[in-house]
C-alpha cells in the first residue's frame, strides 16, 4: 500500500538503477514513516526489495515500459523529464525528496555500468546544495554517510570492520573520529590524500565529526576475496 497520503516523512529512500543493491540492507530501510522515491529502472530494485514505492522520476529510457504502466495505474505519482536535460535522474529525486519534506535521504544503487555516471553520483549526494540533509548510500554492501563541515555521523558494525574517510572539495579540516583504531583528534585530511583510508572500527558504534569540509565515511562491507586463479 503506498505511503504517499500520510503525513510529509522526514525520511526518503531513493532506489536507483545500475547494479543490484544489497537487497537484505536496502529492505531493512523501508517504513511507514519512509516516502520511496525511484529513479527510472530502479524501480525494478525497489520491486524486487519488496518496496512500497510513492514516487517515480526520471527520462524513463531505461525502465521496463510494462513496469512503468504498472506504477501508474497503481497510483504512483509519476514525474517525466526529458531525455535531453541539466540534471541526472538521481538529482531530479533528491529535489523531489526534499519537496516532500524529507531530512534524511539514502540512497539505493546508483553503480555499475558507467563509471562516469558512478562517480557523478558521489558528487551529487556530497554537494554543498544538500548539507542541510543528512544524506547516506547504499553502493552494493558498502554503507556511504556524508559528513559537512560542523556535523558528524554516529554508525554501528561490527568490531574489525574497514572505515574509510575520504574528502571531497577540498581539504576536510577538523577532523575527529572516536571508536576507531587510529584516531583522529582535530586533524586536516588533505584532498587527494589516502590518510583516512581503512581505517578499523574498534567496537560496535564510532563517530566522525569536522569543522570544515566535506568526507564521504565508507564501510565498504565484506572484502572480495580473489584466488589465485582470479576468480572470485
Amino acid at each position: 500500500m503506498s505511503k504517499q497520503n500520510e503525513t510529509s516523512p522526514h525520511a526518503a529512500i531513493i532506489v536507483m538503477g545500475g547494479v543490484a543493491p544489497d537487497i537484505a540492507l536496502a529492505a531493512a530501510l523501508d517504513s511507514n514513516d519512509v516516502i520511496v522515491i525511484v529513479a527510472d529502472s530502479g524501480a525494478v530494485h525497489a520491486r524486487a526489495a519488496g518496496f512500497s514505492i510513492d514516487i517515480a522520476v526520471g527520462d524513463f529510457d531505461s525502465i521496463p515500459p510494462k513496469l512503468l504502466q504498472e506504477l501508474e495505474s497503481a497510483g504512483v505519482r509519476v514525474g517525466r523529464h526529458p531525455v535531453a536535460k541539466d540534471a541526472t535522474d538521481l538529482e531530479l529525486a533528491i529535489d523531489v525528496a526534499i519537496r516532500e519534506g524529507a531530512d534524511v535521504v539514502t540512497v539505493v544503487g546508483g553503480h555499475g555500468g558507467r563509471v562516469d555516471q558512478s562517480f557523478a553520483n558521489a558528487f551529487v549526494i556530497a554537494s554543498p546544495a544538500y548539507a542541510h540533509i543528512s544524506m547516506h548510500a547504499i553502493l552494493d554492501s558498502a554503507l556511504v554517510s556524508v559528513v559537512h563541515g560542523g556535523g558528524g555521523v554516529t554508525f554501528v558494525g561490527a568490531p574489525g570492520d574497514v572505515v574509510t574517510i575520504l574528502p571531497l572539495h577540498g581539504d576536510a579540516t577538523g577532523v575527529r573520529t572516536d571508536g576507531l583504531e587510529y584516531p583522529l583528534r582535530g586533524e586536516t585530511l588533505k584532498a587527494g590524500t589516502t590518510r583516512g583510508v581503512s581505517n578499523v572500527l574498534l567496537d560496535r558504534e564510532a563517530t566522525v565529526s569536522l569543522g570544515s569540509g566535506t568526507v564521504l565515511v565508507v564501510r565498504p562491507g565484506p572484502e572480495l576475496r580473489v584466488d589465485e586463479d582470479g576468480e572470485s
